[in-house]
C-alpha cells in the first residue's frame, strides 16, 4: 500500500478517536450502549493513516453466554457487517487487516466462535475470510423496499387480510411509553428465545438504551391492554433493521399477531422515509421456512448470503466447515 496505516483495538469509550459514524452497528453510541450492558464487551478496530486521521473502524461484539448440556460459560464474538469507510477503494484491503487483527485478539483469549453477519454483499471479503480459516454458511436474508411502492402495495392479499382483521379484533400496535412497557416486553422477548440457540437477548439495561434513542424504535402489539407481540426496529444510513422480534402466536392464534406487529415497522419505515427494511435473522434457506414465507407475504426480495464462522478450537472449525462445506 502506498499509505502506511497503524490499526489498534479500542475497548473504553474514553479511549475512542474522534471519527464519523453513519452506520449505527459500527457507531460510538453502540459502543457505549454495549460498554454498560452486563454480559457484552465490545471492541472497536480502528484504522488511522499516517496522519492520525480514522480511514476505518468495525465494532465487533463479545458475548458472555451459557448452556445448560453441559452447563458451562462461553464467549461468543459477533460483528454486524464489514465496518465503516473513508474511502471505499480501500475498503477490502483494510477489511482483510481488520480481520486478521480482531480474529487473533479474540481466538488469544479463547473465544468459543467468532460470527460475522450481514455482509453488504455476497462475496465481499471472501478471500480474506478464509484465508482466516473462517467457513461460510449459506443464510437467507429479505429486504422490503420502500422505492416505487408503498408497503399498501406490496403486502398480499392474504397477509393484508390478516393485519385488517387484527385491526378489526382490537389489536392495537406502537412504540413503547414506558419503562415498564420496556420491562415487560423484555421477559416476553427473552421468554420466545429462551430455547432458540441462533438469537442471544442482550441484558434489560441494553433495550433500556435503546428505548431512549431516536433512531431506535422498540414496538409493541396490544390486545385488551395485554403485550402480545414486539418488536425492535434500529434506523441506519437511511435503511430499517428489524432486529427483534416476537409474538405469542400460540397463545392468541386467531388474531395472528405476528402480521400487525411487521407491518407496523413496515408502514413506519416507510413514512419516516427509509430506503428499504432488513429483516435481519430470517435463517437457514431451507425448502420450507415458515419465518422465511411469512416475511416475503409483505412483498420482500429474498436475497442469498453467507454469514462466516470462526471456531478457537481448530478440530470443531475443521468438522463445521466439512459439514457447511460447499
Amino acid at each position: 500500500m502506498a499509505k502506511d496505516y497503524h490499526i489498534s483495538i479500542i475497548t473504553h469509550s474514553k479511549d475512542m478517536p474522534s471519527m464519523s459514524c453513519k452506520n449505527f452497528f459500527h457507531s460510538i453510541e453502540l459502543f457505549v450502549m454495549l460498554e454498560h450492558t452486563p454480559g457484552m464487551k465490545p471492541y472497536m478496530v480502528v484504522v488511522k493513516d499516517d496522519t492520525g486521521n480514522v480511514q476505518a473502524h468495525m465494532l465487533t461484539i463479545l458475548r458472555r453466554r451459557g448452556a445448560l448440556f453441559p452447563p458451562y460459560i462461553f464467549t461468543q464474538g459477533r460483528s454486524y457487517g464489514e465496518g465503516e469507510y473513508e474511502d471505499e477503494s480501500e475498503k477490502e484491503v483494510l477489511f482483510a487487516q481488520m480481520l486478521q487483527t480482531i480474529t487473533r485478539h479474540l481466538l488469544r483469549w479463547r473465544c468459543l466462535y467468532i460470527e460475522f453477519s450481514d455482509i453488504s454483499h455476497k462475496m465481499f471479503g471472501y478471500k480474506w475470510f478464509r484465508k482466516n480459516e473462517y467457513f461460510p454458511v449459506p443464510w437467507q436474508q429479505i429486504h422490503n423496499s420502500h422505492h416505487s411502492k408503498s408497503p399498501q402495495e406490496r403486502i398480499t392479499e392474504r397477509a393484508n387480510d390478516r393485519v385488517v382483521h387484527a385491526y378489526e379484533m382490537g389489536i392495537e400496535t406502537r412504540e413503547v411509553e414506558t419503562r415498564q412497557e420496556i420491562e415487560t416486553f423484555y421477559k416476553l422477548l427473552r421468554k420466545y428465545y429462551q430455547f432458540r440457540y441462533q438469537r442471544h437477548i442482550p441484558n434489560l439495561q441494553f433495550f433500556l438504551a435503546l428505548g431512549e434513542r431516536d433512531d431506535c424504535h422498540i414496538s409493541i402489539t396490544l390486545y385488551k391492554n395485554k403485550i402480545i407481540g414486539g418488536s425492535v426496529c434500529v434506523y441506519s444510513d437511511g435503511n430499517a433493521y428489524l432486529w427483534f422480534q416476537f409474538a405469542k402466536r400460540k397463545s392468541h392464534p386467531l388474531l395472528h399477531p405476528s402480521y400487525p406487529t411487521v407491518w407496523y415497522t413496515l408502514v413506519r419505515a416507510y413514512e419516516n422515509h427509509q430506503a428499504h427494511t432488513q429483516f435481519m435473522n430470517v435463517g437457514l434457506p431451507y425448502k420450507r421456512n415458515r419465518l422465511r414465507e411469512f416475511i416475503l407475504s409483505f412483498g420482500g426480495i429474498p436475497v442469498g448470503t453467507y454469514r462466516w464462522f470462526r471456531f478457537s478450537f481448530n478440530w470443531m472449525n475443521r468438522l463445521f466447515a466439512w459439514f457447511y462445506g460447499e
